[in-house]
């Protein structure tokens, strides 16, 4: 049973990244984003990551898709929607994410799960997730976690800049 809900949440996932990816409409795509946090979200659950599941709905689908509709409707996408555009890449775009697809199932041979690390599953039970996860992130990796934050400000700063020359115009 637990196989066919992973199934079901994979399947659902990588559906709605298509889609986020194909759609015509911003809006739409932000949509298909919040699909597929929400599944992301269950398949935390099935692996008893309580904490990352909370935090992804939260974060995830609270805090950083309000970010991209913020960016979107600041944008005022409508003329870019409407106008069809000249540039066909679609035979480009197959030949990246063939690319992409052969790279990827070369890296998954000989890949085995090792055990490695400070936290066994019993410990990480014993101390509760949260814990093991806060000691992680803002021990051993602090410095990606604030590299991550800094291209977020990035982001929403020439987002802003963007928006603000395209309203002098």
């Amino acid at each position: 049973m637990v196989e066919l809900f992973f199934i079901y949440f994979a399947i659902m996932i990588v559906f709605c990244s298509v889609m986020v990816v194909i759609g015509k409409n911003p809006v739409h795509s932000v949509l298909w984003m919040l699909v597929m946090f929400f599944h992301v979200a269950g398949v935390y659950l099935m692996l008893n990551a309580e904490f990352l599941a909370a935090t992804q709905i939260i974060v995830y689908a609270g805090a950083i898709l309000v970010l991209f509709l913020f960016v979107i409707m600041l944008l005022n996408l409508r003329d870019e929607i409407v106008s069809e555009h000249s540039v066909d890449g679609w035979p480009a775009g197959l030949a990246i994410a063939l690319g992409f697809l052969i790279v990827s199932v070369l890296s998954l041979v000989g890949f085995t799960v090792k055990a490695t690390g400070p936290w066994s599953i019993e410990e990480v039970s014993r101390v509760t997730h949260t814990k093991a996860l806060g000691g992680v992130l803002y021990t051993e990796y602090l410095l990606p976690f604030e590299v991550a934050s800094l291209i977020l400000l990035v982001a929403i700063v020439g987002a802003v800049v963007l928006a603000k020359k395209r309203l002098k115009s």
